[in-house]
């Protein structure tokens, strides 16, 4: 599912509970402790696709993703701090 469609996609409780092969009432408790997030329009409440994700990786999807983003330039970042911790150390040594 692209991030644009499930950003878009909402599912009833009892979708929730399918898809996720739980009962009504456990997604219900799920929302009540914020678990799974959903907005309450009226009297019903509607889940964004991106809240069941929260369910299996306990983050919501773009925090998630921009946890991904770190994980890649995690590398890049240790390198700069070794090259500026070496300068650092050059540099005290010479003084």
């Amino acid at each position: 599912m692209s991030t644009t469609n499930q950003l878009s996609q909402v599912y009833t409780p009892e979708q929730v509970a399918e898809i996720l092969q739980l009962s009504k009432n456990t997604v219900y408790e799920l929302i009540n402790k914020g678990e799974i997030v959903a907005k309450k329009i009226g009297r019903v409440y509607r889940v964004p696709a991106s809240s069941i994700s929260f369910v299996f990786t306990g983050l919501d999807a773009d925090i998630y993703q921009a946890e991904q983003t770190d994980k890649k330039n995690l590398q890049k970042i240790t390198d700069i701090i070794k090259s500026v911790r070496k300068t650092v150390w050059n540099k005290s040594r010479s003084s």
